[in-house]
């Protein structure tokens, strides 16, 4: 159980997750990355995108096909699904108040996700600005929480742990000029007892390990790789 595996390697281990686009990552790219991510002990794999023109499913098995790490679906919307993952980190965004992606896209899928038997680790997806618009924040038509307010953004971890969700994920956004402040990690990890995820803008190993230090459980890579996949042992270095 993937959820299992990141409650008991807290305070034992810090966990690296990579995040991978399927429009962004060709065959030969993901041939590539595959065994590099394996070797650096990369804690699984998410597959996600906020538009996806590629099979979903068939990409998704191609990982499975090369690589014995998990594969959890990181989705934009109710069409990113696939029964070849082992889990889908079902996420709420509630730091907007778009319905959509608060509840409406998880009803479209609900049947779906249920049937399939995938791990289901249900998440309050908080999106933190990032110093640019990101894809996250215009297609969920939704305003990032200012960086600065780390009031609102630890009000509305307590209310997601407060609501029962496993996890809360802190996202600066694909393509975010900066991370989510450390200041703010700190406080929300004082605020809740939950696993907390740190992804966005993670650029440098002293960005990655800063995140991890300040109370992250896992951190979340994608973008700085898409066009360098040898940065990856050393992000992902502990």
């Amino acid at each position: 159980m993937i959820y299992q595996k990141i409650i008991e390697s807290r305070g034992k281990e810090k966990l690296f997750a990579l995040l991978i686009d399927p429009d962004k990552c060709n065959k030969e790219h993901l041939k590539k990355l595959l065994p590099i991510a394996m070797q650096c002990n990369v804690s699984m794999i998410l597959v996600g995108g906020s538009l996806i023109k590629v099979d979903f499913g068939q990409f998704v098995s191609s990982i499975k096909e090369q690589s014995s790490l998990p594969v959890v679906i990181f989705p934009g919307n109710a069409m990113h699904f696939s029964t070849e993952a082992d889990a889908i980190l079902l996420l709420s965004l509630i730091s907007g108040r778009n319905s959509d992606f608060l509840i409406g896209n998880h009803v479209i899928a609900s049947n779906a996700i249920k049937n399939s038997g995938l791990e289901v680790l249900s998440t309050g997806y908080i999106l933190i600005d990032g110093g640019v618009q990101t894809s996250v924040q215009y297609m969920s038509n939704t305003m990032p929480i200012p960086a600065s307010k780390i009031d609102i953004a630890v009000a509305t971890a307590l209310a997601g742990e407060q609501l029962g969700l496993k996890m809360i994920y802190l996202e600066a956004g694909s393509g975010a000029i900066n991370p989510v402040p450390t200041e703010l990690i700190i406080a929300v990890r004082e605020a809740v007892n939950i696993p907390i995820i740190v992804g966005g803008g993670l650029k440098t190993s002293e960005q990655v390990k800063a995140a991890w230090n300040a109370g992250a459980d896992m951190v979340v890579v994608g973008n700085a790789l898409e066009n360098d996949i040898e940065k990856l042992p050393l992000l992902a270095a502990r």
